[in-house]
């Protein structure tokens, strides 16, 4: 080739540059889960590097690509199956092109983010007795990246730092006394190196606490407690100086002294890097009955409250306390967000939380005073909150000191862990709430009980009644619903009502799209100013985990765990999709994706032949011991169909085999320890006899709907 005239200078210029360039050293790519405080606050684009994708946990992405205009583009990009069939979770974190995510049994995986192809696994290996812990599924919700390390919190209570390019250990420090039933289902935060983790727990007694640990060498920073010490001495933790002062005397006698109190840290945080605040969010007591656990008497701090801490020291700044004197598990661990709004023609730095007990609250996140409050469901527990107190305005029958009362919103909340998001163009937080009642009432007689539920409350109030058709009523009266919420107004500029009550989590993006999974196996895109539907797409398996977004060559990319489970399921199956367990799949979608996925494999159930079956126990007697011991697991009137269907088991048949699971521990290492601390060798024949009878009653319900063509399916 011959060049001439200017070109010929400016060929030969390039000529230079590309020779100077060939004798540089190459690039270094970047360095795996190379994530620091500068990048977190710049808030890349086309990253997601935190659990809420900014320290501001506002699930907001500025990507656009995706848009009311192409959604229907939407297909599977790649997929990813794994080898557990519990919930799923996790928040998908991208950081340069690698997705971290965990499953059930916290189980941490890394991909390529373009192709999905597999870098490497981890697997904590956390013992299956450790299950009987877990109130509500053995789930994980996600690790944090920094500075080339992956942390997780393990169910078991462990905190791991893992080698972000390998996924080989770095350390393992254990948060908490592994005697007691704590727990770690939340995904760490990572603030000036500081890696901040909870735990979980409080229904069956322990202490809440949060802590800090140096991100690299796992040393304990810090530590901040939620209730007092039982013994009444200092614990030479950051919260010390504000228990002294105020806090301890808001709590009195009562069974909290042997429970530790609860007020556990499972979820919600957040981060103002210009305040320089961390704000966790604390859950509910332990016992859940007021007058059991504090004698009736005390706020009870820091129950149900929002804490501001000092991220360097774990110092005491601020509290505010949505439910003072919690007595119906309203916990304040559901997501927190911050933003900045204009209210009443001024600029405020806010909090804004929708907790459990159904009120949305926005709050100045600079001193805790609170700016406004509003019911965003239904409640009948308050008349409103008192805006010169900030105090619930309660109706004091819904206490239940008297007698049984039915309240809203249940314990499931009026909203739960299932993370909200918030549009800033739009001023709207998409709230993926519940409307449900539930009865609440005192137990006869509250003896605590080391090891397992301690809520002092009376759980036969939840039995269900045996006719269908009531069934059926009390079915229709649970909602679930995504409510675009108006922070400023305190009012929905629209709802989509679901089918069932049991939620997912939210991503809202730039794009001016609400993504959202379902229960029934749905994943959803909603037009962000509208609540039109423009897009689903099947995944058979049920959704509850919030999907993530990202972007790699130009392309973006939403990420969702699916996979079905959590306290519902578990509890109140009887009201939901009658879903078989699937093993957990990581599905992610991009414009003009032709992947596929292979159909899930569902067995049919199989009836058992109970002719002749007998038991000499009182079934009488079994359902009261079930409805204290197995419901929370197996379903109100053994109507759960997540965890093995006792209506549906062989192993009700025989009476050898039962105990041998019951009292025995046969089945441990799936979760379902020995019960011989609780129940006697008797009660366990009892509960067999009451299983029994809701076997036969759902087999004719199985019978009588099979001779009917066409009839939906009976029962549960």
């Amino acid at each position: 080739m011959t060049v001439r005239g200017p070109a010929r200078a400016a060929f030969l210029a390039l000529a230079g540059a590309l020779a100077l360039a060939a004798c540089q050293p190459a690039a270094k790519a970047p360095k795996p889960g190379n994530v620091t405080a500068e990048r977190l606050t710049a808030a890349e684009p086309g990253q997601w590097m935190s659990y809420g994708r900014t320290y501001d946990e506002q699930r907001f992405s500025p990507l656009d690509k995706i848009t009311p205009a192409n959604v229907g583009q939407l297909g599977l990009a790649w997929h990813a199956d794994f080898d557990t069939d519990r919930g799923q979770q996790a928040t998908p974190i991208v950081v340069d092109g690698t997705l971290y995510t965990t499953t059930a049994w916290s189980k941490v995986f890394a991909f390529d983010a373009k192709t999905g192809a597999p870098k490497w696994t981890y697997d904590p290996k956390v013992d299956g007795n450790t299950g009987f812990k877990a109130c509500c599924d053995v789930v994980n919700r996600g690790v944090a990246v920094w500075n080339g390390k992956v942390f997780v919190g393990a169910l078991d209570g462990r905190l791991i730092a893992l080698d972000a390019a390998t996924g080989k250990e770095v350390w393992s420090k254990v948060t908490v006394d592994q005697s007691k039933p704590y727990t770690i289902t939340g995904a760490p935060r990572v603030i000036k190196g500081r890696v901040i983790i909870g735990n979980g727990g409080a229904e069956y007694g322990v202490r809440g606490y949060v802590s800090a640990y140096d991100a690299e060498t796992g040393d304990l920073v810090w530590r901040f407690y939620t209730t007092p010490n039982p013994d009444g001495q200092p614990d030479n933790a950051a919260s010390d100086k504000i228990f002294a002062e105020k806090a301890g005397a808001t709590w009195f006698d009562g069974a909290w002294k042997k429970s530790g109190g609860g007020g556990t840290v499972w979820d919600a945080m957040a981060y103002d890097p210009a305040l320089n605040t961390l704000y966790v969010g604390v859950g509910n007591g332990s016992p859940w009955n007021h007058r059991v656990r504090s004698g009736g008497k005390g706020d009870n701090l820091f129950l149900s409250s929002i804490l501001a801490l000092d991220p360097d020291t774990g110092a005491y700044k601020w509290h505010y306390q949505t439910t003072p004197g919690e007595t119906w598990d309203y916990t304040a661990t559901q997501h927190i967000m911050l933003a900045d709004l204009t209210i009443d023609g001024q600029p405020r730095k806010v909090l804004m939380q929708a907790p459990k007990n159904g009120f949305f609250y926005v709050i100045d996140r600079t001193d805790g005073k609170l700016i406004s409050a509003k019911p965003y469901i239904p409640i009948s527990w308050a008349k409103g909150v008192d805006m010169a107190t900030g105090r619930p305005i309660e109706v004091p029958e819904a206490r239940f000191a008297k007698k049984p009362a039915l309240v809203m919103p249940a314990p499931f909340g009026g909203h739960n862990w299932h993370p909200m998001a918030f549009n800033a163009k739009e001023g709207l937080v998409y709230i993926p709430a519940m409307a449900i009642p539930s009865a609440y009432g005192n137990v006869a007689k509250f003896g605590y009980r080391d090891g397992t539920w301690n809520t002092g409350t009376d759980f036969l109030l939840a039995a269900l009644p045996n006719d269908e058709a009531q069934r059926n009523a009390m079915k229709s009266m649970l909602k679930g619903m995504l409510i675009a919420w108006d922070p400023v107004k305190q009012e929905a500029r629209w709802t989509v009502e679901h089918p069932y009550f049991w939620n997912a989590g939210i991503l809202s993006t730039a794009g001016g799209l609400v993504f959202q999974g379902a229960a029934e196996g749905k994943f959803r895109a909603y037009d962000a100013a509208t609540g039109k539907e423009l897009w689903s797409t099947e995944t058979t398996n049920g959704v509850i985990a919030p999907p993530s977004t990202y972007e790699i060559d130009g392309e973006q990319y939403i990420a969702l765990m699916v996979g079905y489970g959590g306290a519902a399921p578990l509890a109140a199956a009887a009201f939901l999709p009658d879903r078989p367990r699937l093993p957990g799949r990581l599905l992610v979608f991009k414009l003009g994706g032709k992947a596929t996925a292979p159909a899930y494999d569902i067995p049919p159930k199989q009836p058992i032949d109970l002719a002749g079956v007998t038991s000499k126990g009182d079934a009488k007697a079994g359902f009261a011991a079930y409805m204290d011991n197995c419901q929370v697991c197996h379903g109100a009137n053994a109507s759960g169909a997540y965890l093995p269907d006792l209506r549906r088991s062989a192993i009700v048949k025989d009476e050898a085999s039962f105990k041998s699971v019951v009292l025995e521990g046969s089945l441990a290492q799936n979760g379902m320890v020995s019960f011989a601390k609780y129940l006697s060798p008797k009660q366990v024949e009892d509960v067999r006899a009451y299983l029994l009878t809701e076997a036969k009653r759902q087999q004719a319900l199985d019978q009588a709907a099979a001779a009917t063509p066409g009839a939906a399916k009976a029962g549960r």
